[in-house]
């Protein structure tokens, strides 16, 4: 995936038995690279991103920037992420931010024969946040909405020193019928932007479709 900003497309991923998940994106996110040949054209990738992000900070504020953005990627890794996008806007006068991230999980093998009520209680038992079940053009799927602590890094703060940040976000696992879950997450920081970037993301969660390896839908049984 590139790094440009991206106009409203189509996006995919090919998971291992192959299944094929594909996705609309919304216009005006910029995509973290996950295809490099190495760690240098990783690097001058998430550089470049950096630019496009921070167009007015100097080139220091921008190397910290992708160095922060690359410390992700270890936890992108475990956490079975395939794709992290973010789109900064303003609502009302106010600059907002939101993320993407799409993963691919294993499902729990206790799951059964209903993946989408095991992981729906197993979410209510960890009091993760409001958690629904829902019908999607896709299949059924799990929905949390809730919040979270996290921390902005020292590089990015006037203070010099990491300061908390609470983010608002709206989860969506979809159970695929081959023992994996397709794990949608849009995240923000901004409550002034909550309402937009629920409705974006409520487009992008509905806009995800499944086929198999001869590229015919699927739709999944939950």
């Amino acid at each position: 995936m590139t790094t440009a900003t991206v106009d409203q497309a189509q996006r995919s991923l090919m998971e291992s038995d192959g299944i094929e998940v594909r996705w609309i994106m919304p216009e005006g996110f910029l995509e973290l690279p996950f295809e490099a040949d190495d760690l240098d054209e990783l690097a001058d990738r998430l550089v470049e991103l950096a630019k496009q992000a921070l167009p007015g900070a100097d080139e220091e504020v921008q190397v910290q920037y992708a160095a922060m953005c690359a410390a992700h990627y270890d936890e992108f890794i475990e956490a079975g992420v395939q794709y992290a996008g973010f789109v900064t806007t303003e609502v009302d006068g106010v600059r907002c931010t939101a993320s993407v991230n799409v993963s691919l999980l294993d499902l729990d093998e206790r799951a059964g024969a209903d993946p989408v009520g095991f992981i729906a209680t197993t979410m209510r038992h960890l009091e993760l946040g409001q958690i629904g079940e829902v019908e999607l053009p896709c299949g059924p799927a799990v929905t949390c909405v809730g919040n979270r602590s996290s921390g902005i890094d020292g590089s990015l703060t006037q203070s010099g020193q990491e300061e908390p940040v609470w983010t608002s976000f709206i989860q969506v696992q979809i159970p695929l019928n081959n023992g994996t879950v397709l794990l949608l997450e849009m995240g923000t920081p901004t409550v002034e932007g909550w309402d937009v970037f629920s409705a974006m993301f409520a487009g992008v969660v509905k806009s995800v479709r499944f086929f198999d390896a001869d590229g015919a839908p699927l739709v999944m049984s939950g």
